[in-house]
C-alpha cells in the first residue's frame, strides 16, 4: 500500500545543544523501516518530473521503487549508473531546489525525501557490500583530469567505466577537492568521501596528489605526454574580499582559509598542530552555504557568539533552508539587512570590532533580488575579535596564465561550449566551479558527466 502521508519521515539528528560542541555528523540517517516507509510515498509518476530536476539524471522513481521493496542494494545500483558520488549527494545536494522541487507529492504536502533515500541507499551499500567493483576492459585511450573535486571525480568515474585510462592530478595532499577542504565533517564525514574515492581507484582511476598543474606540469605537457584529452575541474579556490578598511588585520580570514584549516588540516581535533584562532565573538560576512559552514565551525571551536552578517533579508539568503535552520538551532545569531563598512583593530593590529551599516531593500538588481540600500546614519559597531569573509570565490588564474589560447571570462571563469564542456583549446574540456564560479556539488558533477560524454564521443565515437 502506498504511503499517502503529506509529511516526510523526519530525519533523526543530534540535539542542537549537543552537536554545536562536536564535529560528528548532525543528521543520523533513516532506519530501514523509515526508508521503506518514505519510499512508499513515491507515486512512480509516468512523466517523472523529478528526473528532469536532477543534473546527473538519476532514475529516481526506479531506485525508490527498489527501496520500497526493501531491495537496498538494487536501489544503490540504479543510482550508481548515473552518479559517482551517491553518499555525498545524498548529504549535500540542494534537493529542495532540484528533484524534490518538481516532485508531484510536493503540490499537496511535502515532496518525497529523495535526498534522504539516496543517502540511505549509499550508506547501506557502503556498510554491507565489500566486493570491489569490476574493472572495465581497457579501451586503449588516456585522459587527464585536473582536480579531484566533484566535477573531476565524476568525469574520471564516467570515463573509467568506459575503459579509459584516467589519471587525476590533485594540487593538495588529499583527494576530494571542496568535499574535503570546504564542507565540514558534521555535514559530510571525510570517511564517506574517501570511500567514494577508493571505489574509483578500484575501477582503475589513478590519483596523483601534490600536483599543481600550471607549475609541476602544464596542460600542453600533459597532451605531449600521451593524454588524448584533458578535463579541467580545478574549482574556484581564489577568495574574494570586500576591499574595506581593516581587512588586513589579524583575525580576518577568508572562508576558504578558515574552512581548509578546520576541515582538511583537522584544526578541530584536540591537540591538532594546525594554527587557528579560537575566537570568542565571530562575524561571518555572507549568506550562502559556505557562510553557514564557517559560522557553525566557529561555534564548535568554542566561540560564545557567532553572527551571520548579510546585507539582504532572510528571504534572499542563498543558503539551503536546512542549513539556515540548523544554524539557528545551534545558536548562530543572524544580523540581516546589515553590511560591513570597516573592520576595527586594536593597538596590536588585531580585530576588535566591525562597523556595520543597516540596509533596506530597494528595486531588484540584475540577479532578480531586491538591491540593498544603505540607511542614512545607521552605523553601529559589532563587538567581535574575528571576521570571516564568505562572499564568494573565483577560479585560480594559474591554469589560464600557463595555457596559451585558453579563453576565460573577465572574472576568470573558463569559457566552454555548454553542450560539451569543450574550451577554446582542442581536446581540452572544463567544468564545475572553474567555469561557473562557486556553485553546487551536483551542478559540478553534471558538468563532469557532460564533458565525459563529449570526450568519449570525440575519442571513441566511431568505435562504439
Amino acid at each position: 500500500m502506498p504511503n499517502m502521508s503529506l509529511k516526510k519521515n523526519e530525519m533523526p539528528s543530534q540535539e542542537p545543544n549537543v552537536r554545536n560542541k562536536n564535529f560528528k555528523e548532525v543528521a543520523l540517517g533513516y532506519t530501514e523501516e523509515q526508508a521503506i516507509d518514505e519510499a512508499k510515498r513515491c507515486l512512480n509518476c509516468k512523466n517523472r518530473p523529478c528526473v528532469s530536476g536532477c543534473p546527473v539524471n538519476i532514475m529516481i522513481p526506479d531506485f525508490i521503487a527498489k527501496m520500497a521493496e526493501g531491495d537496498f542494494e538494487g536501489a544503490y545500483q540504479v543510482i550508481a549508473k548515473s552518479s559517482a558520488l551517491p553518499a555525498v549527494c545524498g548529504r549535500v545536494c540542494p534537493q529542495e531546489s532540484q528533484c524534490e522541487k518538481l516532485c508531484v507529492r510536493g503540490k499537496k504536502g511535502e515532496p518525497v525525501g529523495i535526498g534522504r533515500l539516496e543517502r540511505f541507499a549509499a550508506d547501506w551499500h557502503n556498510e554491507h557490500v565489500k566486493e570491489a567493483p569490476e574493472k572495465p576492459r581497457p579501451n586503449g585511450h588516456k585522459v587527464a583530469v585536473i582536480g579531484s573535486g566533484p566535477s573531476g571525480l565524476t568525469c574520471a568515474g564516467d570515463l573509467a567505466r568506459l575503459g579509459y585510462e584516467v589519471t587525476v592530478f590533485e594540487a593538495l595532499h588529499t583527494a576530494g577537492g571542496v568535499l574535503v577542504y570546504g564542507i565540514p565533517e558534521f555535514r559530510l564525514p571525510k570517511a564517506i568521501v574517501q570511500k567514494e574515492i577508493d571505489g574509483l581507484k578500484e575501477m582503475g582511476v589513478k590519483i596523483e596528489t601534490n600536483m599543481v598543474i600550471g607549475r609541476a606540469l602544464s596542460i600542453d605537457e600533459l597532451l605531449e605526454d600521451g593524454f588524448e584529452a584533458v578535463f579541467i575541474g580545478s574549482g574556484a579556490g581564489l577568495p574574494r574580499f570586500m576591499n574595506i578598511p581593516g581587512e588586513n588585520l589579524k583575525g580576518v580570514y577568508s572562508a576558504n582559509e578558515f574552512l581548509t584549516r578546520v576541515n582538511l588540516m583537522k584544526a578541530y581535533l584536540p591537540g591538532s598542530d594546525t594554527p587557528i584562532q579560537h575566537a570568542k565573538r565571530v562575524a561571518v560576512v555572507g549568506g550562502g552555504n559556505v557562510a553557514m559552514d564557517a559560522a557553525r565551525c566557529a561555534k564548535r571551536l568554542g566561540a560564545k557568539e557567532v553572527y551571520i552578517v548579510y546585507r539582504r533579508s532572510e528571504k534572499e539568503l542563498p543558503a539551503r533552508a536546512e542549513e539556515v535552520e540548523h544554524a539557528k538551532e545551534e545558536g548562530i545569531i543572524f544580523k540581516l539587512l546589515n553590511n560591513p563598512a570597516k573592520i576595527l583593530g586594536d593597538e596590536t593590529g588585531s580585530v576588535k570590532g566591525m562597523e556595520c551599516l543597516e540596509m533596506e531593500l530597494g528595486e531588484p538588481d540584475a540577479s532578480g533580488r531586491r538591491r540593498p540600500v544603505e540607511k542614512q546614519d545607521s552605523e553601529f559597531v559589532l563587538d567581535v575579535d574575528c571576521v570571516i569573509m564568505a562572499i564568494g570565490t573565483s577560479p585560480n588564474p594559474l591554469i589560464k596564465s600557463t595555457t596559451q589560447g585558453l579563453e576565460t571570462q573577465k572574472w576568470g571563469g573558463i569559457i566552454v561550449e555548454e553542450e560539451t564542456g569543450l574550451t577554446s583549446r582542442p581536446n581540452v574540456y572544463a567544468g564545475g566551479d572553474a567555469v561557473t564560479g562557486a556553485a553546487t556539488v551536483i551542478l559540478a558533477m553534471g558538468a563532469g558527466k557532460t564533458a565525459a560524454k563529449a570526450i568519449h564521443e570525440k575519442l571513441c565515437g566511431k568505435e562504439s
